[in-house]
């Protein structure tokens, strides 16, 4: 257990993914920012949410990324002035921030949360794989640490030349996702509960509707009684067409997605292409094991744990993992909880020593007035303005950190 003196204090994450956007990484930083905070940490999260002027991602339109933010992450890397940095994500704040990092020399650590080579390749099959894995080396280059979320994500970041990659367990919410939602009777030819109108046993997909997502590849299988989906996304109306005979849920969330999980028989995991997968254990902390193909992800969770099954062909795998006992799936999904999860990104924090920490402070303090007063109005229209107010304050924090405060050297 890591204790308050080891700590550094102020922590500053910078992402790409944040609420309200729904998908794995919003969920897993944000789950991880709330742990750290109970840690004993202060967290300042920059994220696309903070008044920045926003352009929606390509083939994302729910998804929006910041534009002109480069001088504003710089203004609250210097006010904030963290212990360390961590860049979670590859998008237009990453690329910021690790310039931001990369001008005053302050170390930083990233993490990998999506392949989006395979991603790129899936959607444009002309963008060859290697492009893409240029373009993450390039982010990753600098980083003292590239946190992934399982073994097999480490082997093939390795294989395509990304270093210092080091492993980060996710974790589950089991008192949100728990057997006692549950209402249906496994494999019951008339469940109840959510799926009460429904023929048993319930096959279940949570996740976007999108190509990269292999949603198809559950639908179109031969499975006894019903296939439900859960999640929204452009793939949606194409797929309802193609698949009448599956029922579609739209979006859900808090009990209603928990019911949903706890209710189903098994939970079917289409996708090829992610680093980890949440549902996973979101459904196994359910009780409701789990079936995928043998790719990253559910190979790195799934085998030898009793609490579901992994297949080249996805069908045998749901039709294996209606035996598994739900007992046996809740136990193993207990193993998993945020605090860990929390624990160990904070144990991964990259730490510069005090004489780097005195240049880079007292240099920077100098660069505020220019960086706040070049800031277009319209970019960060919810902050206040600038003054000799900010740069005193910033000038206060930095004599603190320098003279005052202990400095935690790495763990390794």
């Amino acid at each position: 257990m890591i204790t308050a003196t080891e700590r550094p204090q102020r922590v500053m994450i910078v992402t790409d993914a944040w609420e309200p956007q729904v998908n794995g990484v919003a969920t897993a930083l944000s789950r991880t920012v709330t742990e750290l905070r109970r840690m004993g940490c202060t967290v300042e999260v920059v994220t696309p949410w903070d008044g920045y002027r926003t352009i929606p991602l390509i083939t994302y339109s729910e998804i929006r990324v910041p534009i002109m933010a480069r001088d504003d992450v710089e203004r609250r890397f210097l006010e904030f002035a963290p212990d360390a940095v961590h860049i979670a994500t590859e998008g237009p704040l990453g690329w910021y921030a690790r310039a931001v990092c990369d001008h005053f020399g302050f170390p930083f650590t990233t993490s990998y949360h999506t392949q989006f080579p395979e991603y790129l390749s899936a959607r444009w099959s002309w963008i060859p794989l290697w492009a893409g894995y240029r373009y993450m080396r390039k982010f990753h280059d600098k980083s003292g640490r590239v946190l992934v979320t399982t073994p097999t994500m480490r082997e093939q970041l390795t294989h395509w030349r990304i270093r210092n990659v080091t492993p980060w367990s996710l974790g589950v919410d089991t008192e949100q996702f728990h057997p006692r939602r549950r209402t249906a009777k496994p494999g019951s030819a008339t469940p109840d509960g959510v799926y009460r109108d429904l023929p048993g046993p319930v096959f279940l997909y949570v996740g976007r509707l999108a190509v990269e997502k292999n949603v198809e590849a559950f639908l179109a299988l031969d499975l006894p009684g019903s296939k439900v989906v859960v999640g929204d996304g452009p793939a949606r109306a194409d797929l309802e067409a193609a698949y009448p005979d599956a029922h579609f849920r739209g979006r859900r969330s808090g009990d209603d997605l928990a019911r949903h999980f706890a209710d189903a028989d098994v939970l079917a995991f289409p996708s090829l292409t992610d680093t980890f997968g949440l549902v996973i254990l979101e459904a196994m902390a359910s009780g409701t094991p789990v079936a995928g193909f043998d790719a990253p992800g559910p190979r790195d969770l799934i085998p030898g744990s009793g609490a579901g099954a992994v297949d080249d062909d996805l069908r045998a795998a749901c039709l294996a993992a209606l035996d598994c006992s739900r007992e046996d799936t809740r136990r193993y999904a207990e193993h998993f909880s945020w605090r860990a999860c929390a624990e160990t990104f904070y144990a991964q924090l990259d730490v510069p020593p005090p004489p780097v920490r005195e240049r880079i402070w007292r240099r920077g303090i100098q660069r505020l007035p220019s960086i706040s007063l070049s800031m277009p109005a319209l970019t960060m229209p919810t902050m206040p303005s600038p003054g000799t107010g900010t740069v005193r304050r910033a000038a206060t924090r930095v004599h603190r950190l320098v003279t005052d405060r202990p400095i935690r050297t790495r763990r390794r």
